[in-house]
């Protein structure tokens, strides 16, 4: 039978040296004084998660649990720290002994004691993410399977397929179908490769990331005495963020709390949002079937947002069937309503925001208490180029700024070799991508490209480079020859957004599709640009302008000599956990925001829901919800995005761009549902 471990009884002289009731509000209080057993605590945005859980700890040292009888487990070093860091501060000690980390941290911790239970040395090296691609190169080249003969996956496409299937215990088959299907047939190769990979980690004493959460819960499966000694020692188990947890995560912590059943989990089913690394909503969906006896608590008290933005986020999430229902409160005075506000163009889109985000600044608020929010990081290029023209500063969160990513760069590359056939670090970075071309091919290319003396790129694929290079190098020339020869076949060479899409449909994109496991969103990134060249007839008019956009992030002091402070520019994964006072999302249309390839997965539409919530709720007193009513390179029309349709209409306040952008003269009607209506004469961009 399952024990519940028990608190120890205070002494009645003796007095805690926390307030605990004085502190906290009746719903964490509730939690920190009297959740024993499993408990399953159900914490919306903003409502004090971390300060509950960093409380609770304080109170069961205070109630005479040791700190090695504590396991803390979060999913960043900075979230322990700092958890820790805050128990020290309320009990004005340290808590020496207590298990504090990550998953990962204390997965290590523990393998390295047990090593030899599963075949390895204690002196196990772990392989950091770059050492794992390099060792899976070796097995690719082991198995004869040369990456310089064709196109295969790369390392760091097979190393993603294998890490969602160790995570999530999908079969490898499974995987591939539902993440990369265009490598189905390889899934024998990919299956040796993996084999092969484990043997070679084995041999070496190597262990990845993922091995650690992996071997340890074959650790305590296959090991009866070690899992009660840890389960025994661990009489109260916290985990952060469960929302977040995968397969392996969780069946750990079921395992390290089978004897004393004191595990209390902390995360709102509302902001599970990474499926895409494996983690399982259904881990805190099923903790009460799972734990029959659990309790349940919510807190529900929002500290963050006004209650005009909550309504629209409880709103927002109210219409996912998969969920525990709650209805985040704020403790803040009423504002102003959401904005809905229809542009007619992306980049009328941008004109607003950027103007929003000035006229917010004149009026004394801090550029880094704004951010704009997109679902996708290419919906942010219109905006980008809108902020550097008008000299406004900003952070780029979730990867790199539009113009500083690796496949727009490949792309300007040709374009600059089309409009300067002598520009030889384009050249370089062209012939260096293809497969048996090093960096002295390609300087021996580049050699021969400039003593001929040929001026236009059509002569370059008349001289015949490919009887000089070697059988792997010609391989790599001719798959080089197949794109030049799509860019030199459009007709217009001043129609940049022509060129642009030629090579998106050449040799290019299968380079792109096996070399990165997010090659989609790089192609929808390569569309981006396209469409942003439709308005250039000159070739060497965009490349300037491209240009001077790569130089801009390196400006300093754009808005003020002396304001360091920056706008936020993020997607929404990477806002989770953040918070501002004006928050614009921007894209809000039918194309863009739900994701379209989301959809097609199952419990996709849900996910995009809460999205959404995550996103909504960053926003403490503004919040803008923005979208283009025309759109894409065909000037098709858009649709309103189904996650603002579903919404009480009432709970918004409908914006017109005549009466809040001081711009290019437009008029926008919109009716009372939200429908677009007639957009009349007065716009020029149509």
């Amino acid at each position: 039978m399952t024990k519940v471990y028990k608190l120890k009884q205070l002494n009645d002289k003796k007095k805690t040296e926390v307030n605990y009731s004085a502190e906290l509000n009746e719903e964490q209080y509730k939690v920190v004084s009297g959740a024993e057993g499993p408990c399953l605590v159900l914490a919306g945005a903003g409502s004090g998660k971390t300060r509950t859980i960093c409380y609770r700890v304080a109170y069961l040292l205070e109630h005479g649990i040791r700190p090695q009888n504590i396991l803390l487990l979060t999913f960043t070093n900075k979230a322990s720290k700092e958890m820790l860091s805050r128990v020290e501060e309320l009990l004005k000690s340290h808590p020496g002994g207590l298990w504090g980390g990550t998953f990962h941290h204390v997965a290590n911790r523990v393998l390295r004691k047990y090593a030899k239970k599963i075949n390895y040395e204690s002196n196990f090296n772990i392989l950091d993410s770059s050492d794992s691609k390099d060792l899976l190169k070796a097995c690719i080249k082991d198995l004869g399977l040369d990456p310089k003969q064709r196109r295969i996956p790369s390392p760091n496409v097979i190393k993603d397929i294998i890490s969602y299937h160790i995570n999530s215990q999908k079969s490898l088959k499974d995987v591939i179908s539902m993440r990369q299907p265009q490598w189905l047939d390889w899934l024998g190769k990919i299956e040796d490769i993996h084999q092969l990979y484990i043997k070679r980690k084995q041999r070496n004493n190597l262990m990845d990331f993922d091995d650690l959460l992996f071997f340890l819960l074959k650790l305590l499966e296959n090991n009866p005495n070690i899992k009660k000694s840890l389960a025994t020692q661990f009489q109260y188990i916290l985990v952060d963020e469960y929302q977040d947890t995968n397969y392996l995560q969780a069946s750990i912590v079921k395992h390290l709390a089978s004897v004393h059943n004191n595990i209390l989990v902390v995360g709102d089913d509302a902001q599970s949002i990474y499926a895409f690394r494996a983690a399982d909503i259904g881990n805190i969906l099923n903790f009460p079937r799972l734990f029959p006896s659990a309790q349940t608590f919510k807190l529900e008290t929002n500290y963050r947002s006004t209650p005009d933005i909550l309504e629209v986020a409880n709103d927002i999430i109210s219409n996912n069937v998969k969920q525990f229902p709650k209805d985040l409160k704020s403790v803040l005075d009423r504002h102003v309503k959401p904005q809905l506000i229809p542009c007619t163009t992306p980049k009328q889109e941008a004109e607003f925001i950027a103007s929003m985000i000035l006229q917010m600044r004149d009026e004394g608020l801090l550029l880094d208490k704004m951010a704009v929010l997109f679902r996708a990081t290419h919906h942010s290029q219109t905006l980008e180029m809108e902020l550097n023209k008008r000299d406004i500063p900003y952070d780029y969160r979730g990867g790199l700024r539009f113009f500083e990513r690796a496949h727009i760069k490949d792309i300007v590359a040709f374009l600059k070799i089309l409009n300067n056939i002598k520009d030889e670090i384009s050249w370089l970075r062209i012939l260096n991508m293809q497969i048996g071309i090093g960096s002295i091919t390609a300087d021996n290319i580049v050699n021969m490209i400039r003593e001929s003396g040929v001026k236009e790129v059509k002569k370059v694929l008349d001289l015949n480079i490919a009887s000089s290079l070697g059988i792997k190098a010609s391989l790599g020339w001719d798959n080089l020859s197949k794109v030049l020869q799509a860019v030199i076949s459009v007709e217009d060479k001043d129609k940049t957004s022509d060129i642009i899409r030629a090579i998106i449909k050449s040799d290019y994109r299968d380079y792109l599709i096996s070399q990165h496991t997010d090659a989609a969103q790089r192609l929808d990134d390569l569309e981006q640009l396209a469409m942003y060249a439709d308005s250039y007839d000159d070739l060497n008019k965009f490349v300037d302008e491209v240009t001077l956009q790569e130089g801009f992030g390196v400006k300093k002091g754009q808005v003020d000599p002396g304001d360091e402070k920056k706008l936020i520019l993020t997607t929404v994964h990477q806002a989770k956990g953040l918070e501002w006072e004006s928050v614009f999302i921007m894209n809000m249309v039918e194309s863009g925001f739900p994701n379209q390839r989301a959809l097609t997965e199952a419990g996709g539409l849900e996910e995009e829901r809460r999205l959404f919530y995550v996103a909504a709720t960053r926003a403490q007193k503004q919040l803008y919800l923005t979208y283009p009513l025309i759109g894409g390179f065909d000037s098709s029309f858009n649709q309103m995005s189904q996650l603002i349709l579903e919404l009480d209409q009432k709970k918004l306040e409908r914006g017109s761009i005549e009466n809040v952008y001081d711009g290019d003269d437009m008029v926008i009607q919109v009716d009372e549902d939200g429908n677009r209506g007639s957009i009349l004469p007065e716009i020029d961009d149509l």
